[in-house]
């Protein structure tokens, strides 16, 4: 079902209902058409999208998570990108944060990435915890150090997030597709020794 707080339509689709109840009264009954009957389709109208503007559901925190991150991984930001990491995570690759964060320092310095397309594909949120499968097309930047080797990259990713004093962060992130992403890495990584 549409989440009200996510999505305008269902409410919008209630307006118009309402609008065209009031509509039908006034053409079969005049005498009982009030002129604030009108108010009822516009208010709901109004409410659909005040509850989508000012009503920042779980979901939608942590799609911006997930912005943020990618957005900070193609500027370059390993300060902007470290908050959104919980103090906790690891993942197949990085036994901790700082591990990662060494990681991302290292390949982030180096200004390797043009730009960063990414696409949500699933969310599960079941709070405190959440789920999210999304892609992430990378564009390497023409004057890094790998953009002989490689000119763009596409990824499938998976990350799972916990809700830690009311922000949404990541406890582990695992590289789905391609699958044989260890071994691309340590040529890449070969490739700018």
């Amino acid at each position: 079902m549409t989440n009200i707080y996510e999505q305008p339509w269902l409410l919008l689709i209630v307006a118009c209902a309402a609008g065209l109840i009031v509509f039908t009264i006034g053409r079969l009954r005049p005498q009982r058409q009030k002129w604030w009957f009108w108010l009822l389709p516009v208010i709901i109208a109004i409410a659909a999208f005040a509850f989508d503007y000012y009503v920042e559901t779980d979901g939608e925190q942590v799609r911006d998570v997930i912005a943020g991150a990618v957005k900070a991984v193609e500027k370059g930001k390993t300060d902007v990108l470290e908050p959104l990491i919980s103090e906790d995570y690891r993942d197949s690759f990085h036994a901790s944060k700082q591990s990662l964060m060494y990681h991302s320092r290292a390949w982030l310095e180096e200004r390797v990435i043009k730009e960063n397309v990414y696409r949500v594909i699933s969310l599960d949120v079941n709070s405190p915890e959440a789920t999210a499968v999304f892609t992430v097309r990378v564009v390497l930047d023409p004057r890094g150090p790998i953009y002989e080797y490689v000119k763009m990259m596409f990824f499938k990713i998976r990350a799972d997030f916990r809700k830690e004093v009311g922000k949404w962060r990541f406890i582990r992130v695992e590289i789905l597709e391609p699958s044989d992403w260890q071994n691309i890495q340590t040529s890449l990584n070969e490739g700018m020794g």
